[in-house]
């Protein structure tokens, strides 16, 4: 008997079921009949599920709701299939990436989506918030999918079928490729997974979006017309009252955006901007113009200089996996951009390689919406430079230069954020 999958077709949350049904040969059905906003709302669908959402799962056993949940009981329902890993760890390396996309990814977009579609009231704001938290998710999958072909062991699981789920909408409605290029490694899974026979078999052919989608108004509620009073003869003018609904038009307008901190600081001689265009250009005599040009222009009032060393050195055994774990870090400080400019230098011409860093920053400390946005923050000691420390002065001289050798060993890359 199969099971009874109640949604409608081109819906990425009923495709969890039905690809991991692919794998495992247990046969799931979709409702014949369904439809989206009628079906859902009969009284023998809201017995299934109290709330009418959608997918619901009818089982011999009873219904099962929440799609996560469909498709784990779909993969239980065959007894020994890889879909959940051969031990306990990769059980919960699965139940980890399952939950991880669902809260860092599948939500973020989903509210990148209903602002866009009008769905929710348009406030860049939230947009932006929900983008940059959207970014540090796939930033963290980049990372680990730069050594890792799935997401647990080396082969298809469910953590990997609902990821992909997950990632679907993005890619087709709203992450062109210029930004989904900054996740090489994402891109490289969603494609490879995408074309897998039991994905293709459900999705079909996959198109990534060539644009984000305008924004979309909500219908404007109707605003009623103002009744015509008689002209009060002795009284003074008094202001019309406003139509309920601007009132509430009024209310639902955004607020102005808060600004950053750093945008509240005196002005400072130093124009990072500048800077960065001083030591792109230079080409030739690098000490003598960029190295020089650099502390001819530093404000210590207005900036401040730190190192950074990552705290884990002994891990990175592997050359492109630290490559990428550096990467991984320039791309979440992206936020940063207008505020800072940095060096990365990853040291070493056999493994252990170690990562070290030069950073200049607006104001007096790291900044704390740096901290509190880009997780990596964490994972480096952080050292303010003494610049009257004619030793640490010539270590920002050699980090900014790329200097080789550096400290005695070979670089294996240098890498910059401006």
């Amino acid at each position: 008997m199969a099971l009874v999958l109640h949604s409608w077709s081109f819906n990425k949350n009923a495709y969890k079921a039905l690809i991991v049904a692919e794998y495992t040969g247990v046969k799931v059905e979709l409702a014949a009949d369904f439809e989206m906003g009628v079906t859902n709302k009969t009284h023998e669908f809201i017995k299934m599920n109290p709330i009418g959402k959608v997918p619901v799962l009818e089982t011999p056993d009873g219904p099962v709701f929440e799609s996560n949940a469909i498709a784990r009981y779909v993969a239980r329902s065959k007894a020994d299939n890889a879909l959940y890993g051969s031990s306990l760890i990769d059980y919960a390396h699965i139940e980890q990436w399952i939950d991880f996309s669902t809260l860092e990814i599948d939500a973020n977009l989903l509210t990148w989506f209903k602002l866009r579609m009008g769905w929710a009231t348009y406030l860049p704001p939230v947009e932006e918030a929900a983008i940059a938290a959207l970014k540090r998710g796939l930033g963290a999958l980049n990372t680990h999918l730069a050594s890792n072909t799935y997401l647990v062991g080396h082969s298809v699981t469910l953590a990997d079928i609902i990821t992909t789920c997950n990632l679907l909408y993005g890619f087709t409605k709203l992450m062109t490729k210029s930004f989904t290029s900054e996740f090489p490694h994402v891109e490289r899974y969603f494609w490879t997974m995408v074309n897998q026979p039991n994905f293709k078999k459900i999705f079909g052919e996959i198109k990534q979006t060539d644009s984000v989608p305008p924004v979309q108004s909500a219908a404007a509620a109707k605003k009623p017309a103002p009744a015509k009073e008689a002209k009060p003869k002795a009284e003074p003018k008094k202001e019309a009252p406003k139509p309920a609904a601007a009132a509430v038009e009024e209310e639902a307008a955004p607020k102005p955006k808060p600004k950053n901190p750093l945008d509240l600081l005196p002005p400072s001689k130093m124009v990072l901007d500048d800077w960065k265009r001083l030591y792109s250009n230079t080409k030739t005599n690098f000490r003598e113009v960029a190295i020089k040009g650099f502390w001819d222009m530093y404000d210590p009032e207005g900036y401040s200089l730190w190192f950074c060393e990552y705290k884990y050195n002994d891990e990175n055994t592997v050359s492109f996996v630290t490559l990428n774990k550096v990467g991984g870090f320039l791309q979440r400080m992206d936020l940063a951009r207008k505020y800072a400019f940095g060096k990365m230098l990853i040291i070493g011409s056999e493994p252990p390689f170690k990562v070290k860093g030069l950073w200049l920053f607006r104001g007096q400390e790291v900044p704390q919406f740096i901290i509190d946005e880009c997780y990596d923050m964490e994972l480096y000691d952080w050292k303010k430079v003494d610049i009257n420390d004619e030793v640490q002065k010539e270590l920002v001289n050699k980090m900014i230069e790329d200097e080789e050798p550096f400290e005695g060993e070979a670089l294996l890359d240098a890498k910059c954020f401006k």
